[in-house]
């Protein structure tokens, strides 16, 4: 019987029963980066070099359902617990004219300008050319690995408030 080599993120965090989940966990470092480089290029390609991953992030979180977002809307649909970098995030996307921001009692509401729509729908649609076009892999299935991700954030989620307790 042939030995198949485990790809896993670190041999240390691989020893033992659950060394499975080094290997799932560098198959997330490596899509991370991928799709962090993806969306960066993504965006370069539909007309703006100038925004990072988190910015691009952003911009689509503030764009979505046409609806104003306060700070803490976008932190928490992108799972963020650093206010900062996304408040950071902001303030680049007021300075570029893609995102506007209206004050409201005493929290500000963003909503992407024309500018910021016109980004978004230019970016899906090289997306679509560059990569759902091309994807052979079922809905039904990507549909049912978002949900598997979407669980182990809860339970990594859980992991980090047990360890902050020790």
């Amino acid at each position: 019987m042939e030995h198949k080599r485990k790809i896993v993120s670190s041999r240390h965090l691989a020893e033992g029963e659950n060394w499975q989940m080094s290997e799932f966990e560098y198959g997330l470092i490596v899509a991370y980066n991928g799709f962090s480089r993806w969306v960066a290029r993504c965006m370069a390609a539909s007309g703006n070099t100038d925004l990072g991953p988190l910015e691009i992030l952003v911009l689509h979180n503030v764009n979505h359902r046409e609806r104003a977002k306060r700070l803490a809307d976008v932190c928490f649909m992108l799972n963020i617990e650093d206010t900062h970098t996304v408040n950071y995030a902001l303030k680049k996307l007021l300075k570029a004219g893609l995102v506007s921001g209206e004050k409201v009692g005493k929290e500000m509401h963003y909503s992407t300008t024309k500018e910021g729509v016109e980004l978004c729908d230019a970016y899906r649609e090289t997306r679509e050319q560059c990569l759902t076009d091309g994807l052979s892999v079922e809905g039904e299935t990507l549909s049912e690995i978002a949900a598997t991700l979407r669980y182990l954030s809860g339970v990594y989620d859980q992991a980090s408030r047990a360890a902050s307790s020790f």
